[in-house]
């Protein structure tokens, strides 16, 4: 499983969770298996988020496709994107 991990700082977080839920790169259509967003107890306006995939490769063109998306959105809900691509190695529910 691999994990496309984003952060940046948004600067109003309902407007940025609109905007998510639009889906403007079409999550499932890109192999999004599950997404996860978090926040910082003590910064709600700083957002996290963990798309899960099957596919390295899937992540990758995930990742072009919003770097795209961020140019046109920078410093109108969000800015200072930062996106990584991890495999899981290891996970354990208790």
């Amino acid at each position: 499983m691999f994990v496309l991990q984003i952060e940046h700082p948004v600067f109003d977080f309902e407007s940025w969770k609109k905007a998510f839920d639009s889906d403007p790169v079409g999550r499932e259509r890109s192999g999004v298996r599950r997404y996860c967003i978090l926040r910082p107890t003590d910064n709600p306006k700083y957002i996290m988020v963990d798309l899960e995939f099957d596919d390295v490769q899937k992540a990758e063109a995930t990742q072009t496709k919003l770097r795209a998306l961020w140019g046109q959105v920078e410093g109108k809900i969000m800015e200072n994107a930062r996106a990584r691509i991890v495999e899981i190695t290891e996970s354990k529910e208790y």
